[in-house]
């Protein structure tokens, strides 16, 4: 895929009108047919030149054929949005260089995922870990961060996926009390990671409305949880108010209104419990106006189709 092609919106893009969320499959599958392989650093380190070259070479191909798995596997479960592991490629980022010259040479092989991807009308996002803190009051933090965030860009680049928030990497504000810095930061990021970047709230640190001002005022979209906003304004119910207010106060940020995604979790254990549980039995109302929801539960696949049975239901 062209660099010109990179910037151009998929055809995917726009939706049918009454069109039912579309629910996203994270990272792996349930049962076993989607795995990915990875190494420490650590092990890493203990490998002579020669070995590391051929033991990413192999991990890379074999994670690789699993996307390829993945997005065969949502095809085959009309699952239409995908968010791939951010450790797809593991230590592509290491000083010596190895990793990053072993996806150049597969650049072909990369290519198609992009091409595959839009002809299954299948879309594709990213959550960089925890690692990522643009806000840190640590200079060396905030740089390793934009490294990260720089060696995923490419990555989806190399993947042939569009430089915009259709093929979205979302992260957390992260450190708290710090908009300004966090504003500042990504308004000097390089297109390839801006044009792609969204912000998410959380339980702890920032607010859905601290989020929101901040995408409002960094000029890129607000990924809403519904989860998370309950667990920090400590709510009793999904269709608060507020719930709904957020919701539509997050469309807003995106240009595109057709794109918005958000995130669904329940509790583990009690409705305010931050731990995942195994299904979806619990939903905001204002969801069902929603174009793309991310489902993050532990039982995956299996929790997208306990979902589906439940919504038709009438719940």
């Amino acid at each position: 895929m062209t660099a010109t092609q990179l910037n151009t919106l998929p055809n995917t893009a726009k939706l049918p009108k009454n069109e039912p969320p579309r629910l996203g499959l994270v990272c792996i599958t349930f049962d076993k047919t989607v795995r990915f392989r990875t190494m420490t650093r650590t092990r890493y380190l203990q490998l002579s030149l020669s070995q590391r070259e051929t033991a990413l070479r192999e991990i890379y191909q074999h994670n690789l054929q699993r996307l390829h798995d993945a997005l065969t596997f949502c095809d085959a479960n009309n699952i239409r949005l995908y968010r791939m592991t951010s450790a797809l490629f593991p230590l592509s980022d290491m000083e010596d260089e190895i990793g990053a010259k072993i996806l150049d040479s597969m650049k072909a092989e990369l290519a198609t995922i992009g091409d595959r991807s839009q002809s299954l009308n299948i879309r594709m996002v990213l959550h960089p870990d925890q690692y990522v803190v643009l806000s840190s009051d640590s200079p060396e933090v905030v740089q390793n961060s934009i490294k990260i965030l720089a060696r995923h860009a490419l990555n989806l680049d190399l993947l042939g996926l569009p430089r915009s928030p259709w093929s979205l990497m979302n992260i957390h504000g992260g450190k708290s009390q710090r908009s300004e810095q966090l504003i500042k930061v990504i308004s000097e990021l390089p297109p390839a990671i801006k044009n792609r970047l969204t912000l998410e709230n959380d339980e702890y640190a920032y607010s859905a409305s601290e989020i929101l001002a901040v995408c409002q005022q960094a000029q890129i979209p607000m990924v809403f949880d519904a989860h998370h906003h309950i667990c920090y304004e400590k709510l009793d119910s999904y269709n608060h108010p507020s719930v709904t207010s957020m919701f539509e106060a997050a469309k807003t940020t995106w240009k595109n209104p057709d794109w918005q995604l958000v995130h669904i979790s329940n509790g583990e254990q009690s409705f305010l419990d931050r731990k995942h549980s195994t299904l979806i039995t619990a939903m905001p109302q204002v969801y069902h106006q929603a174009p793309w929801i991310e489902i993050e539960a532990k039982h995956k696949e299996t929790a997208i189709a306990h979902l589906r049975s439940w919504w038709l239901m009438g719940k």
